[in-house]
């Protein structure tokens, strides 16, 4: 198995100077935001983070491609490094703290780049996230103190806690219904949205989540710190990985039903 500890200690060392940007301007009241192409907005914050973020890894990584949300792809090679400088930016314009920086390195396969470092830091929330291939999943504020996370072990629709963003994506797809109908079988759902249930889903508060609509920087460092604390992360094709462009993350022991609901084609 291969040793990821530097990457991992380099990862924390790019979400800490991530930190420092993303809390310099939180609830500013000169932030200046725009509107991107696709009506999402972005600030300068997201900007100037993702901007720290390169210019950190061209000195350490001078050989990884990087691809991020506000600047593209640069480089090539078999490692990548993925950021999203701010996910959950309309509730940092708003002021709202659950916002955090997604930061993962990918290595090239037989099944094309899949994540083998995450990290998830959410300094508003004082709390941080991160996982390597192999060495299990994390939460704390550094690497010397942490707590080891693990999935629930919970079997039974009746007994689950479902998260998700929001409705409208799910009414988009057709699913809206079938959305629905799993909510009324589950014993608790919230809305806590963009990165949080993922990392829920690994601390085993909540078990299991789904979003109809992402980006590869929105999944990549979660789907790791996932999969490290037991747990199953697909799209709703049920390929795993974050490759579908929407993903379905679990306990394991509830992903085959959570597909039967939300899942692109029926589940045996």
């Amino acid at each position: 198995m291969p040793d990821y500890h530097d990457d991992l200690r380099l990862a924390h060392v790019l979400a800490d100077a991530a930190d420092a940007a993303t809390m310099d301007r939180f609830k500013a009241l000169d932030l200046k935001v725009e509107t991107k192409p696709d009506m999402t907005p972005v600030s300068e914050a997201d900007k100037a983070a993702e901007e720290v973020i390169r210019g950190h890894l061209h000195r350490a990584r001078p050989r990884d491609a990087i691809l991020g949300e506000e600047y593209g792809l640069e480089g090539t090679g078999p490692r990548r490094w993925v950021v999203d400088p701010i996910d959950g930016t309309k509730n940092y314009v708003r002021g709202v703290p659950v916002w955090a920086t997604l930061i993962s390195l990918m290595e090239a396969g037989e099944n094309g780049f899949q994540p083998v470092v995450g990290v998830v830091s959410a300094p508003a929330l004082n709390r941080r996230w991160w996982a390597a291939k192999g060495h299990g999943a994390f939460t704390g504020r550094s690497l010397t103190s942490a707590t080891r996370l693990h999935v629930s072990s919970v079997s039974e629709l009746a007994d689950a806690s479902f998260s998700y963003s929001s409705l409208s994506g799910w009414e988009e797809r057709g699913k809206l219904d079938d959305f629905l109908d799993l909510t009324r079988e589950c014993w608790r759902t919230r809305a806590y949205g963009d990165f949080w249930p993922y990392m829920m889903v690994a601390e085993g508060s909540v078990d299991f989540c789904a979003e109809p609509e992402l980006s590869m920087w929105d999944m990549a460092a979660n789907v790791i710190v996932v999969q490290e604390a037991g747990g199953v992360f697909t799209g709703l094709d049920g390929r795993t990985g974050p490759h579908s462009g929407n993903a379905a993350a679990s306990n394991g022991l509830l992903h085959e039903e959570l597909l039967g609901y939300l899942g692109d084609t029926p589940q045996p």
